[in-house]
């Protein structure tokens, strides 16, 4: 290694007071924020708020306090189905049941994965992962349609917010704690000799106050319902005797097992074309694992389009913390010119934004509009979970630039992959758990 000296700072140093941009720089970060000196209000003049396909959803949902974006964008998509059904204003599935059983799914996940690697060492890289990670609020579509076909869906009205779903950083706190002490317990046992079934049986019993904590936290979980409201006309209706699964049966049937989960991850060790699953990424310990096919953007995006123009809305995910504007509800790379003004060269390919670790998907939402020009999308209409005090009522506006560099993720209907649907049925390449594309949306 070569160190600095002091005659590099003292050229520095004249280079810097050589240039008076340098100076000016200097003067007025002393008193404003960088990213405000930064934003070009010229981008503000591209970004009306119009759309030629524009499909009419319901309103704005709101996950608080959570890491729930996954779960709130899926269910966004399921409840326009049921309100077109029932005719209604304004409809919510409950989000608090499926992050209830995600939340239990993914206790017995840990520690399941604990005893999968109970004999490497506490320092092991994947061990790490895993206990570093721990339970938490984000998830992915795959693991959204693990608990539905499981646990099945339910209205808002029958199992509502509490105190603890709307805002779940201490409740989270508390699991992770004790899933750490029964990992190291299991570890011990693991080390002393203890069978798989010895280990499995301990198991078993650490999840029983687990169970307990999160029905103090969310709720007892109903075992059946009765499904009431009235319709856009004022028609009341009641509808009496759901149980979960019926409840699934009857509005949404067998429709997820037609969606495909697709990405854009163009880094070297991901070629295009083939289907990816992440190790130790789920939570149902017994479902399919989650699997994705890699796509092209140029392709990506056209499924995208395929379906909005089929009338239907798209579950994506993407790096919602990339040059966004969140008081005027948008996201665009042309908004702020920090390399103009800070003389830093920040460039980075979207292959090596994931591969030095500058971006990952980190939210999920939902797609439901585009506008076109020439029959090529210039801009997004969103439908965010981050309630409707904002502009546009909780809508937002993604940039065309903004999709290609931090869209990398999209929940597409089987019917509009042709050929490629076939990639879903073969043997995925197994990926690393800290890979980019296993990142939770929350």
């Amino acid at each position: 290694m070569k160190g600095i000296t002091t005659n590099d700072i003292d050229g520095y140093m004249k280079a810097y007071a050589a240039d008076p941009k340098s100076r000016l720089l200097t003067n007025a970060l002393f008193k404003a924020n960088l990213s405000d000196l930064a934003f070009c209000g010229e981008a503000l003049g591209r970004q009306n708020f119009l759309f030629s396909i524009d499909i009419k959803t319901m309103a704005s949902t709101n996950q608080k306090s959570t890491g729930r974006c996954w779960l709130f964008a899926a269910t966004n998509l399921l409840r326009e189905r049921i309100a077109k059904e029932k005719n209604l204003e304004n409809f919510e599935l409950s989000q608090s049941w499926l992050a209830f059983w995600d939340k239990f799914e993914r206790c017995n996940y840990f520690l399941e994965s604990i005893i999968a690697t109970a004999d490497r060492d506490i320092d092991d890289r994947t061990v790490s992962f895993i206990l570093r990670t721990g339970v938490q609020d984000g998830g992915q579509w795959d693991m959204f349609v693990n608990i539905v076909n499981k646990y099945g869906i339910v209205p808002k009205d029958a199992f509502q917010e509490t105190a603890q779903s709307s805002a779940t950083g201490a409740m989270n706190g508390q699991i992770n704690l004790s899933l750490k002490h029964n990992a190291a317990a299991l570890r011990k046992m693991a080390a002393a000799g203890a069978s798989a079934d010895q280990l499995r049986a301990a198991k078993d019993k650490m999840l029983a106050p687990l169970y307990t904590f999160l029905v103090s936290c969310y709720g007892v979980p109903p075992a059946a319902f009765d499904f009431e409201g009235s319709d856009k006309d004022g028609n009341y209706f009641i509808e009496r005797d759901y149980t979960p699964f019926s409840f699934r049966e009857t509005y949404i049937g067998d429709m997820l097992g037609d969606y495909i989960s697709i990405i854009n991850g163009p880094t070297a060790d991901k070629p295009f074309d083939k289907l990816y699953t992440v190790e130790f990424l789920g939570n149902v310990a017994e479902a399919p694992p989650v699997k994705y096919i890699n796509l092209e953007m140029a392709e990506f995006k056209h499924l995208v389009l395929s379906q909005l123009r089929d009338g239907e809305i798209v579950w994506f995910g993407s790096d919602c913390g990339k040059a966004g504007e969140r008081s005027k509800n948008l996201w665009d790379t042309a908004l702020y010119e920090y390399d103009a003004l800070t003389g830093l060269d920040t460039s980075l390919t979207k292959a090596e934004e994931l591969d030095y670790l500058n971006s990952a998907m980190n939210h999920a939402m939902v797609i439901t509009g585009v506008h076109l020009d020439d029959d090529l999308p210039v801009r997004w209409k969103i439908e965010n979970s981050w309630g409707t005090a904002d502009p546009n009522g909780g809508y937002f506006f993604m940039s065309d630039g903004w999709f290609d560099d931090y869209v990398y993720q999209a929940v597409i209907h089987k019917k509009h992959l042709g050929d490629k649907a076939a990639l879903a049925d073969t043997e995925p390449v197994i990926l690393k758990p800290w890979d980019p594309m296993g990142t939770l949306a929350d």
